[in-house]
């Protein structure tokens, strides 16, 4: 029996209607997947929830999976059974720590997880990233990739690996150099802080 989750993954016809509805939006876009079977991509900025559709579309489109964290309180009939067969995780964001335990769980359950995180941790405007991702990462030993959604240009892509060391945060002030350098605009660019 096909799932809706599997007809999601490998169906082709899904993966060009989902690269054509970015190209009628007018987003342009960037054909690297990753290839390791499992990875963490950032996605940069978070203003929007229109980020997430658009990261969909896109990674889909060029035949990825991807899943993503999101509040165990959404998880329930008919909204959870879509919001696992798109890749969704539920977890507890009240306690932070067991975020980490439950996201990584899920990882060794599969052979193939691509993690999308917003570092941000929220479409607000923050200046200190959050680091679970770092700690995923390295608990997992897996690598992390920089993905971007910029709303100026419309473009959406994977752009590249960054090497982690054993300092969270001083990884995580690295990556936000290279994201302020990509001079990349949010959807609400007052909730995108940069410098």
């Amino acid at each position: 029996m096909i799932t809706f989750a599997a007809l999601l993954k490998t169906n082709l016809m899904w993966r060009k209607f989902c690269g054509w509805i970015l190209r009628v939006w007018g987003w342009e876009t960037s054909p690297f997947l990753p290839p390791e079977p499992k990875c963490i991509l950032l996605g940069v900025p978070h203003t929007s929830m229109l980020d997430f559709v658009v990261a969909y579309l896109f990674y889909v489109s060029i035949g990825g999976k991807t899943f993503c964290m999101v509040k165990k309180s959404l998880f329930f009939p008919p909204l959870g059974w879509i919001l696992r067969a798109i890749g969704g995780i539920p977890v507890d964001r009240k306690h932070p720590s067991s975020v980490v335990r439950s996201v990584i769980r899920e990882m060794e359950k599969t052979d193939l997880m691509h993690l999308a995180i917003a570092p941000e941790g929220t479409r607000k405007p923050i200046a200190r990233w959050k680091t679970g991702y770092h700690f995923i990462a390295k608990a997992a030993n897996i690598p992390v990739y920089l993905c971007y959604f910029d709303w100026g240009r419309k473009k959406v892509a994977v752009d590249r690996k960054v090497e982690l060391t054993d300092d969270a945060n001083a990884d995580t002030r690295r990556i936000q150099e290279i994201y302020e350098s990509m001079n990349l605009k949010g959807r609400h660019p007052q909730n995108y802080i940069t410098g």
